[in-house]
């Protein structure tokens, strides 16, 4: 029979040590929270019940809930945001233009096929980097990704040279203002008026 020193022995060992999980697993678990919510939204239960952990799981792991959230958009960068970039850089398209589009088309349609959560990355962009350096820092290097997918789709365009790097900033603005509506309740029409109005914009050249 155990004897209740060597019982509280082992309840003690097992309180002690951490709970062991997969870090990949819990991290994309976080990245969905913080995407439906939002920083400011997805509150410590959110995030506890969504990655499955205790408190002290989390804290022992990533710290707190602002350190969480910038791995979480390295995480989003690495994935999500690289795509985007490849996609307008060595998309099937031959045409630069097209590529272009189609990265449009794609957010727009994700939307209507009725996931309101637009992009992470530019729903920070929209809250938190306003305040925070840090994750405004991560937000800038997300951004600067896709501007170079821009850039490197009107290298493949019609556009002469000179008006490249101003047409480049001026589509990351309407791709993030397209992203920030997705997450709106407002009727769908106008994020399709919004691809409509790319397409008029790239048949000027």
């Amino acid at each position: 029979m155990m004897r209740n020193t060597d019982f509280l022995a082992k309840v003690s060992d097992t309180m002690a040590r951490p709970r062991e999980f997969d870090t990949d697993e819990a991290l994309e678990a976080a990245m969905h929270v913080f995407w439906e919510h939002g920083y400011e939204g997805a509150s410590l239960p959110d995030l506890l019940t969504g990655m499955g952990l205790t408190r002290g799981s989390l804290y022992k792991a990533f710290d707190d809930k602002h350190s969480l959230f910038l791995r979480v958009l390295t995480r989003y960068e690495e994935g999500a945001v690289a795509r985007a970039e490849t996609l307008l850089s060595t998309g099937s398209a031959t045409d630069g233009f097209a590529r272009i589009t189609q990265l449009f088309d794609n957010a727009i349609g994700v939307v209507q096929s009725g996931d309101r959560r637009g992009c992470l990355l530019c729903s920070a962009a929209a809250g938190p980097s306003a305040y925070d350096p840090e994750i405004a820092a991560a937000v800038k290097q997300g951004l600067e990704k896709i501007r170079d997918g821009f850039a490197t789709a009107l290298d493949a365009s019609q556009v002469p040279e000179p008006e490249r790097a101003a047409l480049a900033d001026l589509l990351v603005t309407q791709y993030v203002g397209v992203r920030i509506m997705a997450r709106s309740r407002d009727p769908l029409e106008p994020l399709a008026r919004a691809g409509d109005a790319i397409r008029v914009l790239l048949s000027r050249w």
